[in-house]
């Protein structure tokens, strides 16, 4: 029955817990509170004694902890015999959350004094003082930054001397004051935007390590100096691209090459550039293909390297477009026996001896001979012959060089 009241004793007193603030924002807390004793054990008397003041005064460590001591008098009764209560503690306090509302634990270790005044000398007579550790709980809510009820219950052990074990609970107000500064910075921490690393006043408690007016937490170059444009960081080269984004910090250059220059405006960085002055592709590391004829066809797609040509002709002279028609019109009636690559009739000669007098005429020009053949039979069997053809032709009109490669399966050609 006895525990019981007490349970209901303590339920009630968590249950009008108020708190309103943070610790750290008001690391000192001095305390006044009424003191309430109950005794428990053999031999002693159930009830609740209402006793007289206690003070208590605690400092705010970091992470919930808070250290200090209280100080409380009172006066017990226990079967009509009146004893002088009083005890001063040291203890150590853990707050279980943050937020308005802190449930906290609460032990330490003090000294414990019931007195019946007989034989009492001093405030805490060694003869009838007992060493007292006690543990417990509590609430506290906040009225205001500074102000806020507490409400605590601890129980307390006492193994020397005349006394007893007994629930010591507290109901008061608290007073907070002074300032927290984690950091040290002179700025509060609840105006102190970096609470944990020292700062400038003027940065609100952040810190600026480079000086440049930008705070270390959106400075993005924190060391070194900067502009406001480029999130803290230099540009060394003046083109706009910040150091930490620039390929090439030394040398101005273009978004496009992340920095670098590229003198010749091929779309390489000089630094990748075989030839920085003169534009070339890609898969020729910079240069441009050489072009001996200077016809604008490289030399690696030229048929005619040393004669400057068209790029429609692969570099190549062009004939006049009425010889090409006139060319067109005679190689259309050169006509083969079967299977045979020589030429039949007189009337193909007379064809062959017109279209060798216009090419004697026309040395510049670049002409392609096709020979063809029948597509019955075998495929392999029939293009070799078709370029048979084409070669007797060239054998024919004396053209000095040719090459001959397939075009399809039934015909041949010779350059």
């Amino acid at each position: 029955m006895k525990n019981l009241k007490h349970l209901l004793l303590l339920t009630t007193l968590l249950f009008f817990q108020v708190s309103l603030a943070q610790y750290q924002n008001k690391p000192w807390s001095f305390s006044s509170s009424t003191n309430i004793v109950n005794l428990v054990g053999d031999n002693v008397e159930e009830g609740i004694n209402f006793g007289g003041p206690a003070f208590g005064l605690s400092r705010y460590l970091a992470n919930g902890f808070s250290i200090g001591s209280q100080i409380s008098i009172g006066n017990v009764t226990n079967f009509d015999e009146s004893y002088d209560y009083s005890s001063v503690d040291g203890f150590l306090k853990l707050n279980l959350v943050q937020g308005n509302v802190i449930p906290y634990l609460i032990g330490g270790y003090g000294f414990s004094l019931f007195s019946d005044g007989v034989k009492r000398k001093g405030f805490f007579p060694s003869s009838e003082t007992s060493r007292t550790i006690f543990g417990g709980i509590g609430l506290g809510f906040y009225l205001s930054e500074s102000v806020s009820i507490n409400l605590q219950s601890t129980y307390r052990t006492m193994n020397e001397n005349d006394g007893f074990d007994h629930f010591q609970n507290f109901v008061g107000i608290a007073y907070g004051f002074g300032s927290g500064d984690t950091d040290k910075d002179g700025v509060p921490d609840k105006k102190d935007q970096c609470p944990d690393i020292p700062g400038l006043k003027q940065f609100n408690g952040c810190p600026d390590t480079d000086g440049d007016g930008i705070t270390d937490k959106e400075d993005k170059c924190p060391d070194l100096p900067g502009t406001e444009e480029l999130n803290g960081c230099l540009d060394t080269d003046g083109d706009g691209i910040a150091d930490p984004d620039d390929s090439c910090p030394e040398e101005a250059g273009t978004v496009e090459m992340n920095g670098c220059p590229d003198s010749d405006a091929d779309g390489i960085s000089d630094a990748e550039d075989e030839c920085k002055d003169m534009a070339g592709p890609l898969e020729n590391d910079g240069c441009p293909w050489p072009d001996a004829d200077a016809d604008g066809v490289p030399d690696k797609d030229d048929l005619c390297k040393d004669e400057a040509g068209t790029g429609a002709n692969n570099g190549c002279p062009e004939l006049p477009s009425e010889i090409v028609a006139t060319l067109n019109k005679f190689g259309s009636r050169i006509y083969f026996p079967a299977n045979s690559f020589q030429i039949m009739g007189g009337k193909t000669k007379e064809v062959l001896e017109h279209i060798k007098k216009i090419l004697t005429e026309n040395l510049e020009g670049v002409l392609i001979i096709e020979g063809y053949a029948s597509s019955d039979g075998d495929a392999k069997y029939n293009n070799d012959l078709s370029i048979k053809r084409a070669e007797f032709y060239v054998k024919y009109s004396s053209i000095i060089w040719c090459h001959g490669r397939q075009k399809g399966p039934n015909n041949g050609r010779c350059k």
